[in-house]
């Protein structure tokens, strides 16, 4: 291969790679500035990564999603596969959003106003009692913050309310937002 047909390559590979993080940073920035927006209670786990400094492990009080509102579960049947669950959610009075319902692979009719349906995976292995509930990741559950204040953020959380202010795209997907302290921003998210 002669040393012409080589740079373009590298350039044609090179413009490709920039392209897809370019692709990847834009749908994230577009979900935070179009997306709506919902307010969500969250409790502490771990805030620290040894590789990535602090973060606060983010466990969301719409993780656990009882069977009963789940339209289209199968009753009384063994899960096996992993898959995608849409929860709706609506405001409640105290400002957090909570479930009204969900459905398995696809969101049920379009949401009514005041309400959104968030993107979530459910892990096999589950049964479907009338009792049971789902453990739905949102894939949101941490959020880096600078280094030294992942304890504090975590000890605070323990004694006060936080939430997360979160973007949901017209697709379901969330992102993180901003960190609440109660009705106060610890931190928001740049777009870019």
């Amino acid at each position: 291969m002669n040393g012409k047909k080589l740079v373009m390559v590298a350039v044609v590979l090179a413009a490709a790679q920039i392209a897809f993080l370019s692709w990847m940073i834009a749908g994230r920035a577009a979900i935070l500035r179009d997306g709506r927006d919902v307010l969500l209670k969250v409790e502490p786990i771990d805030p620290r990564d040894l590789l990535r400094g602090d973060y606060v492990q983010l466990n969301y009080e719409i993780r656990n999603i009882p069977v009963k509102i789940v339209a289209d579960a199968p009753a009384g049947e063994f899960v096996t596969a992993d898959g995608p669950i849409f929860v709706r959610l609506g405001k409640d009075a105290d400002g957090y959003w909570r479930p009204r319902s969900a459905s398995f692979g696809q969101p049920g009719e379009g949401p009514a106003s005041g309400e959104v349906d968030i993107r979530g995976t459910v892990s096999g292995g589950w049964t479907l009692g009338p009792d049971a509930s789902l453990s739905v990741d949102y894939d949101i559950d941490r959020y880096y913050v600078p280094e030294g204040e992942g304890r504090d953020i975590e000890g605070d959380m323990r004694e006060r309310p936080f939430g997360i202010l979160a973007a949901v795209g017209a697709d379901g997907v969330p992102q993180i937002k901003a960190l609440m302290d109660g009705d106060r921003k610890l931190y928001e998210e740049p777009l870019y």
